[in-house]
C-alpha cells in the first residue's frame, strides 16, 4: 500500500485542525490509504483538549495580548503551545493492519517511527513506560508537564506530546514534536502561574531537538528524517502528496467550526458526530 505524506507548510490554528479533521472524514469515508501530515503554526496557537475547561486552564488575557491563536482539540489530552516545532498527524481507517486496533497500541507504533526517524536525526529517544507529573508541582494544564505511557522521552525528559481521537472506523494521532523550548514563554500562557522552582522542572523536564544536536536543523530536515523514520518501521512507501478537492472543500467548512472554542458544548462528546 502507498501512503500519503502532506509535507511541512505553516497554518493558523483553525485551519490546522480543519485540515486533520478534513483528511479523517475523507480517509475513513472512502477507506483510504493512510496519510501522514507535518505542520507549523502561523501564528503561534495554544491548541487545548477536547475535555479542557478553557476558562481553567488558559490564561486568555496574555494569549490576546501577544497575538497567540487558541484552538479546540479533537482529541483529548492537555494543553500546548505550538510555536518552534513540528507537528505531526497520523489518519487510518482501523481496518489498517499497520496499527492495532487499541490506543496504546497506536501509540506505541507512531512512537517507535519517530524514535527511529529522530535517530536519523542523531537523538536518541525512547518510550515512556508509565505516566509520571511534575515533582511538587500543580501544574497539570500543559501537555509536557506529564509524560503519559508510550510517549517519547530524551534522557527522561519529554520531546514529543501526542493526543488520539478514534471511532469505530479510524482514528487522527497528532503530536507536537519540540525543536526549542522555552519554559517561561510557555507557561505564561497556561494557568495556574508558575513559581520560579516550578519552572526549573519543567525546563528540566522537556526536551528539544535543537538543544540535543550540535548544529540546528530546520522543519524540512526533520520531518524528512521523520518521513524515512515512519517508512522504516512501517515498510511502506510514503509518497508526496496534496489535499483533494473534497477535503479542501471541507477544510472551508470546518474552519467556521474550529473558529468557535465552545464548538464541542451540547455533542455529547462526540467531536466528529454532525458528519456521521
Amino acid at each position: 500500500m502507498v501512503w500519503r505524506c502532506i509535507d511541512f507548510q505553516r497554518k493558523d490554528a483553525t485551519e490546522n485542525m480543519a485540515i486533520d479533521e478534513a483528511i479523517f472524514h475523507e480517509t475513513i469515508k472512502n477507506n483510504k490509504p493512510p496519510t501522514i501530515r507535518f505542520y507549523g503554526w502561523q501564528p503561534a496557537a495554544i491548541s487545548i483538549g477536547y475535555f479542557q475547561d478553557i476558562e481553567k486552564e488558559i490564561n486568555i488575557e496574555n494569549c490576546t495580548a501577544a497575538g497567540i491563536d487558541i484552538v479546540r482539540r479533537p482529541s483529548g489530552g492537555k494543553a500546548v503551545f505550538h510555536c518552534h516545532e513540528v507537528t505531526y498527524s497520523v489518519i487510518a481507517c482501523h481496518q489498517e493492519e499497520a496499527f492495532t486496533p487499541d490506543i496504546l497500541g497506536t501509540y506505541r507504533i507512531i512512537s517507535s517511527c519517530i524514535i527511529n526517524g529522530l535517530s536519523l536525526l542523531g537523538i536518541k529517544a525512547e518510550l515512556a513506560e508509565t505516566g509520571r507529573i511534575l515533582p511538587g508541582s500543580d501544574f497539570k494544564s500543559s501537555c509536557f508537564s506529564m509524560p503519559s505511557q508510550n510517549e517519547l522521552l530524551v534522557a527522561g525528559r519529554k520531546i514529543c506530546g501526542s493526543a488520539q481521537m478514534r471511532t469505530s472506523r479510524g482514528f487522527l494521532q497528532h503530536g507536537s514534536i519540540l525543536m526549542d523550548f522555552d519554559p517561561l514563554k510557555a507557561s505564561s500562557f497556561l494557568l495556574p502561574m508558575l513559581t520560579n522552582a516550578q519552572l526549573q522542572q519543567l525546563k528540566d523536564s522537556v526536551a528539544a531537538i535543537n538543544e540535543e544536536i550540535a548544529a540546528p536543523l530546520d522543519e524540512n530536515e526533520i520531518c524528512t528524517g521523520l518521513k524515512k523514520g515512519f517508512s522504516a518501521v512501517l515498510n511502506e512507501k510514503i509518497i508526496e502528496g496534496t489535499l483533494t478537492q473534497a477535503e479542501e472543500d471541507l477544510v472551508k467548512i470546518l474552519k467556521h467550526k474550529y473558529a468557535n472554542l465552545r464548538w464541542e458544548r451540547g455533542k455529547k462528546k462526540r467531536p466528529f458526530a454532525n458528519f456521521f
